[in-house]
């Protein structure tokens, strides 16, 4: 059986794709499997141009089929922050609950119809020996930000992420649901396409 590296050691993003990856025929690894302890800098001002750096330089380093993503959280009060820096938003001293209290710090007084936000994600795929990007794809999900966490589950911005269409937060999703409506979740359903024909 073929492996698949998921570059990165994000235990949420590693269940997260494990579940969505459960039907392919792949030996799903992440980094915390391989010999590679090397931090690839996020030096892209696009979510694409990150995942393809993730992606080629993990693929290069472990030799093997590299899955690689950049995705965030895009305000438009804030004028699309923190986009790429969602996942150090206000600095690394800070874990997921000190980035969204800071993210409704910076929304204080911003009214209910002017909270909409969007989750982005791109995945990148690189092949080896070169470790050229050999498919990409994204995913979206529209929603706004409530003025308070609600919810257990998931990770990250997700008790803040409320969903029109649901009346919750992706935080009171179950995983399974949560697969079936995020941003990451249909950026992976269009990957799984492409690495069904790799396996």
């Amino acid at each position: 059986m073929k492996t698949l590296l998921i570059a990165t050691r994000n235990a949420g993003k590693i269940r997260e794709y494990r579940n969505l990856f459960a039907d392919l025929p792949f030996n799903l690894a992440d980094l915390n499997d391989f010999d590679v302890n090397v931090d690839v800098p996020e030096t892209g001002s696009t979510f694409e141009e990150n995942a393809h750096l993730k992606a080629t330089t993990y693929c290069r380093l472990a030799g093997v089929l590299t899955l690689a993503d950049d995705s965030g959280l895009e305000v438009d009060a804030l004028d699309g922050e923190p986009g790429v820096l969602s996942a150090r938003y206000g600095g690394t001293d800070l874990d997921d609950q000190g980035r969204v209290n800071l993210l409704l710090s910076n929304m204080n007084g911003v009214k209910g119809w002017r909270r909409q936000a969007r989750f982005r994600a791109v995945l990148a795929l690189a092949a080896p020996p070169n470790g050229e990007v050999v498919e990409t794809a994204d995913g979206t999900v529209e929603g706004a930000i409530c003025h308070e966490p609600i919810g257990r589950n998931g990770f990250g911005y997700d008790p803040v992420f409320w969903l029109p269409g649901r009346a919750m937060t992706m935080a009171q999703l179950t995983a399974e649901e949560k697969n079936a409506v995020s941003h990451r979740g249909r950026a992976a359903k269009a990957m799984a396409k492409f690495l069904g024909t790799l396996a």
